[in-house]
């Protein structure tokens, strides 16, 4: 069974190696119903609005699986929140979820995956304050593929640590949040490939259609047809 382990929510908090000098990353775990709004979830705050939330990043998941992982790459626990996501799941790959997949999280939400987290200098400066290597923390985390993806919210309500995860649509296209990720972060060349799907989040389809508008002018023209 797939379900929602944990449920984090966090507030700003001044941080000298934040861009904005100050960060709501640190994430811990609630209790009890939490509430699912269109921009998040009650009791979460976003810091730096340009790079985080809005409809298309309302709620960020990563797995306890690759969680663990990381526990194994590092030498040290890693706690539910630790990386700044609101849920932390257990028993299903977000990472091989295709972008537009909805998920169901207990009665009456259901969320989609919309767009993929991109590491930044602030989540080396928490690993940092946290205890543990930061060095080298966002080539590394980039490498392994590990993004986890942010989701947006189709129905909004109320939903519990605990709480099952089912998926109800497949959108078949085949792109991946790993897929997306690369795209973004690792082979522009790939970019175009997302342009095939229905709502893609807006900050990835600005990038792919610039990068199409760039390659398209530098392409030789066309010879005249005989």
């Amino acid at each position: 069974m797939s379900y929602v382990r944990s449920i984090s929510v966090g507030s700003p908090q001044g941080k000298e190696w934040a861009e904005l000098g100050r960060s709501s990353i640190d994430k811990r775990p609630v209790t009890g119903p939490v509430a699912v709004q269109p921009l998040g979830l009650g009791g979460d705050s976003v810091s730096d609005t340009r790079h985080h939330g809005g409809l298309d990043q309302a709620v960020y998941a990563y797995a306890r699986e690759d969680l663990d992982f990381w526990e194994a790459e590092l030498g040290r626990t890693i706690r539910d929140g630790q990386f700044g996501e609101n849920l932390t799941t257990e028993g299903i790959d977000v990472n091989a979820l295709e972008i537009g997949t909805r998920l169901r999280i207990g009665a009456d939400v259901v969320l989609e995956v919309a767009s993929v987290r991109t590491p930044c200098n602030d989540f080396k400066g928490w690993m940092g304050e946290s205890g543990y290597d930061p060095t080298a923390w966002v080539k590394r985390f980039t490498r392994e593929l590990r993004p986890g993806p942010y989701l947006r919210v189709i129905e909004p309500g109320e939903i519990t640590a605990g709480d099952q995860i089912d998926i109800v649509g497949r959108p078949g296209h085949g792109i991946t949040v790993r897929d997306m990720f690369v795209a973004l972060n690792l082979d522009r060349k790939r970019l175009p490939e997302l342009l095939v799907i229905d709502g893609l989040a807006e900050k990835a389809r600005v990038k792919a259609e610039e990068f199409v508008r760039k390659t398209a002018s530098s392409l030789p023209p066309a010879e005249p047809v005989a």
